[in-house]
């Protein structure tokens, strides 16, 4: 009896020594695991213990498993040391995408987000309905797989704004926002591709950003209007693109344009200003303009510029592809229109400081490659900058004195009518009345905006040492350059 007994156990360890598996719940256990444990109403009960009990195990093996009462969790044994098991932690407000389901349910035809909350977009998201951005993040990892597509209409569309990130957009529009002052838009690390009406419109918010933004493939521009501060930073327009690029409309604080490129081919148009927004300060830099469109780059302001530029005197421009426009760049040169063998007669009274003007065949002068300056009447250039910069002025006039011989004449650069630069006199002597002596004028001044100068002249000493007669100058030629 005792020998079967021991015979029967022998074979049972035996055969739990041959297989090496146990499974409980399950006859079939898993030829993968040695513990196969399979319930479908109870789990699996690890040691509990508190703190102090756990810290007291001696010498607890690599991979030990215990659960802490005291801490609320599992703890294991890793090189020598106890580690706390944790859960993944996950984000308040955070929502994964994965289909237009994940997102809140449509009214009216439009999804609007969560204020405040994180939209994770994973994969291709095919939109039925426009979405109020209503202040939420919206923002994938990959902006060329993770992808946001309305093909019957407006992706974001609403009086709100939010923040857009690392996403593709596509559809018949990316963008219609109509906002209020104290809402805010970003738009970061962007692909806005194959729109089939325009990339859209954004107006009436208090800040867009725009930073590292992709426009492959649009059909039509964007169109900003009425924006308090408008950032544009790294903007791509690729050659693909067609109609206007960006069009600016109605009032601005702020417009920004910095780095970037804009590709144009065809008839497409990079920058449109044509509506003359009013821009209270525009800086465009650094952005690369080039392509082969039949039209200009930049569609010009029709009011307040100046020939052969673009813009208005708010804007500080310095980019490849169009002219540099700035104060530090301003310029402006005049000269003598009449006939050169004539020229115009000049009446000298005394001592007395004189415009060159004319008496006879008034000194009529035409102003050309004029930039922030004018010449509202005959020998004036005025400035018509922003800011305060010093100029280097240059001028030559050829002069005959009509009589007095041995008299001496100073002709110089007077700013305002009223400040003679010294530092720019020249003198001439009249040595016989049939020479035509050339005088050159050279220096600098400094001027505020709406400042002039012109030249004008002065009788020093008649041949008898007094300066108490009247007489007359004849001026054939006279030009005037300042930058």
């Amino acid at each position: 009896m005792y020998l079967r007994r021991f015979l029967f156990c022998v074979m049972f360890l035996l055969s739990i020594t041959g297989f090496a598996q146990i499974g409980i719940g399950t006859t079939s256990p898993d030829a993968s695991s040695l513990l196969d444990v399979n319930s479908t109403t109870q789990g699996m009960l690890t040691p509990r213990m508190t703190t102090t009990q756990r810290l007291a195990i001696s010498d607890p093996a690599e991979g030990l498993l215990v659960y802490d009462t005291d801490e609320s969790a599992f703890y294991y044994c890793e090189t020598g040391s106890w580690s706390q098991l944790k859960g993944a932690e996950t984000r308040n407000n955070y929502v994964l995408v994965k289909s237009q389901a994940d997102l809140p349910t449509p009214s009216g035809a439009t999804i609007t987000l969560d204020e405040n909350t994180y939209y994770e977009i994973n994969g291709v998201i095919a939109l039925t309905a426009s979405i109020d951005l209503n202040g939420a993040y919206v923002s994938g990892l990959d902006a060329t797989e993770d992808v946001l597509s309305f093909s019957g209409g407006v992706v974001f569309k609403g009086a709100s704004g939010g923040s857009v990130r690392n996403v593709t957009i596509t559809g018949s529009k990316a963008f219609e926002i109509a906002g209020t002052a104290s809402e805010s838009l970003l738009v970061q690390n962007t692909v806005i591709a194959s729109t089939t009406t325009s990339v859209g419109s954004v107006s009436g918010i208090g800040l867009f950003f725009g930073n590292i933004v992709q426009f492959v493939n649009n059909a039509n521009g964007i169109t900003y209007s009425n924006i308090g501060n408008l950032l544009l930073n790294n903007q791509a327009w690729l050659s693909t693109n067609t109609g206007t690029y960006e069009k600016l409309t109605g009032s601005f604080s702020l417009v920004q344009k910095v780095s970037g490129f804009s590709t144009v081919a065809g008839s497409a148009i990079a920058f449109d200003v044509s509506a003359n927004p009013t821009v209270s300060n525009g800086v465009l830099l650094s952005t690369v303009f080039s392509g082969t469109s039949s039209n200009a780059y930049i569609n010009r302001y029709t009011t307040g510029s100046f020939t052969g530029y673009n813009f208005t005197n708010n804007w500080t421009v310095n980019c490849p592809g169009i002219p540099v426009e700035s104060d530090n760049v301003a310029t402006g040169n005049l000269y003598y229109n009449g006939t050169l063998t004539t020229g115009f007669v000049q009446t000298v009274t005394d001592q007395t400081a004189f415009n060159l003007q004319g008496n006879s065949n008034t000194n009529s002068t035409s102003a050309v490659n004029l930039f922030r300056m004018s010449s509202p009447q005959n020998n004036r250039l005025t400035y018509l900058g922003k800011k305060n910069r010093t100029f280097q002025v240059n001028a030559a006039l050829s002069v005959r004195g009509s009589d007095n011989v041995g008299s001496f004449y100073a002709f110089f650069i007077r700013k305002n009518g009223t400040t003679t630069l010294t530092e720019t006199n020249t003198v001439m002597r009249v040595n016989t009345t049939s020479d035509i002596v050339s005088n050159s004028i050279s220096g600098t001044v400094e001027l505020a905006p709406n400042d002039y100068i012109e030249i004008w002249g002065q009788r020093l000493l008649t041949a008898s040492g007094n300066s108490s007669t009247d007489t007359n100058i004849a001026v054939f030629s006279l030009n005037v350059n300042i930058k």
